[in-house]
Order: C-alpha cells, then sequence, then structure tokens
C-alpha cells in the first residue's frame, strides 16, 4: 500500500495554483547537492524496496532539475504499482514543472482514471485554463454539481483563470469574486482579480484588492509585485519601489520583482 506522506512538491494542484507557475514569477526550486543524491541512492541499496527513499530520490532530482531522472524513478516506480494514482501524480507534477504540459495532462488523467480526487480534478482543470482549453470550463461545472460547499472556491477559481487567460476581464471578475465570496483567503484569486483590473487599467481598484490581500496574509509577495507594477502605471515610483521590495522581502529570488526594482533605482 502507498504511504500518501505530505510531500508538497508532488501535490500537483499546490504547485499550479499556489502561484509555481505564475506568468510573472519565475520559480527558482531549492537546490540538491550531488552528495545528497549519492547519500539516497546508497539508502536505497540497503533498502530497494522502500518507496519512501525512491520518494526521497525523486524529490532530490527534481531539486536539482534533474527532471528526467526524477521522471525514470517514477516510471520505474509505476511499472510495479500501475494501479497507484498517486505515482500518476508524481509524474504529471514533474512534467508541469519541466514544461511539458501535455504529458503532464495525459499523466493526471491517468491518475484520474484511477481515483478521481477532488485534488487532480481541480490541478486538471487549472492546467486546461492556463492553456486556454474550454475543458476547464466543463471540469469546474463538474466540481460544482459534485461538491459545491468543498469545491465550488477552486470551480470558480478555475472558471475565472481560464478568462483571465483568454484576456477577458469582465468575464474573470465576477467568477473570481464568486471564488472569494466562498474563502476570502483565497490569495491567488486575489491575484487574478488583481491581474483582470490591471488589464482593464484600473489601476487603483487593483491595488484595494491587493491591499486587502497582504492584510490577510502580509507575505503574499506576488501581491506586493502587482501592486508595484499598478504603482507604476500611476507613475508613483517611490510606492512601486516600496511593493518590489516588499515582494523580495519575502522572496529573495522573485526575479522579476528585483528587474523591476533594479529598472526602477537605476532610471532617473
Amino acid at each position: 500500500m502507498i504511504r500518501l506522506k505530505p510531500f508538497c512538491i508532488f501535490v500537483l494542484v499546490v504547485s499550479i495554483i499556489i502561484g509555481c507557475k505564475s506568468a510573472d514569477k519565475t520559480v527558482k526550486p531549492p537546490t540538491s547537492d550531488q552528495s545528497t543524491i549519492q547519500s539516497i541512492k546508497a539508502q536505497i541499496k540497503e533498502h530497494p524496496d522502500s518507496l519512501m527513499l525512491k520518494e526521497d530520490l525523486i524529490e532530490a532530482y527534481r531539486n536539482a532539475r534533474y527532471y528526467d531522472s526524477a521522471i525514470y524513478v517514477a516510471n520505474q516506480e509505476i511499472m510495479k504499482d500501475s494501479g497507484s494514482a498517486y505515482l500518476w501524480n508524481i509524474k504529471a507534477s514533474l512534467y508541469f514543472e519541466n514544461g511539458d504540459t501535455m504529458e503532464a495532462i495525459s499523466s493526471l488523467k491517468r491518475a484520474i482514471d484511477i481515483y478521481p480526487l477532488p485534488d487532480y480534478l481541480v490541478a486538471l482543470g487549472t492546467v486546461y485554463a492556463e492553456i486556454k482549453n474550454p475543458t476547464s470550463l466543463h471540469i469546474a461545472d463538474e466540481l460544482l454539481k459534485a461538491n459545491k460547499v468543498k469545491s465550488g472556491k477552486d470551480a470558480y477559481f478555475i472558471k475565472g483563470l481560464y478568462y483571465n487567460y483568454l484576456n477577458e476581464p469582465k468575464k474573470a471578475i465576477p467568477l473570481l469574486d464568486s471564488c472569494l465570496a466562498l474563502d476570502f483567503t483565497y490569495m491567488y484569486a486575489y491575484r487574478e482579480k488583481a491581474i483582470a483590473l490591471y488589464t482593464e487599467k484600473k489601476y487603483e481598484d487593483a491595488i484595494k484588492v491587493l491591499n486587502r490581500a497582504v492584510t490577510i496574509q502580509n507575505n503574499f509577495d506576488e501581491g506586493y509585485y502587482w501592486m508595484g507594477k499598478c504603482y507604476e502605471k500611476l507613475n508613483k515610483k517611490d510606492e512601486a519601489i516600496q511593493s518590489y521590495q516588499n515582494a523580495l522581502l519575502y522572496d529573495k529570488d522573485y526575479i522579476e520583482a528585483r528587474h523591476a526594482l533594479t529598472r526602477l533605482q537605476t532610471t532617473p
């Protein structure tokens, strides 16, 4: 039996929705050195049937960005247990982070065929939204039908995200409002609503949305980043600089925020 340990990098819904694939944020995963990888391999030689150690090896490869190696290990485990939705989700996560969206979708659909966990459906709907595939709307509708109380916020988020990627902010905003009505702590609904308002050139309204978000969660780096972008559009350089600095305070590797800050600080 597979042990479902809380392995955050392999919860695909987290790696997508929680912002790892934000169009305005480049994610730099932590790195694993060769000694860590070799140490795990040595432990596997002593305990070749340990799925825990295989997961640790996949994680180490992933952190070092050796995605081909991580996927190879995942495939080896799937050959032993092809009916494991968990393993197919791991594989989907790796493909997604490595930029292979279609393989991620294929693997995630296999996971859903085996065990239609709502989180897997949310993840699939989100991926489809990001590639502007209307299948995302059908998945969102199914989530609403199945359990509006539990999955409604995610369903409305998926729909809002889909219309944001289609560059239809007027359709996105009320759906994101519906998401926030069900869960006022849904940070990335605030982000997407702010992006929609930014697209509409309603920069002050976007700042109000983002201020609410960072009041609820003061370490919300993407909220500060988008606030900086809005302040730039309003020609409020000092406020923009402060916003980018705040984003970097909570994520020192936020490349886009650092570039924006450097640009403003070196421009007369």
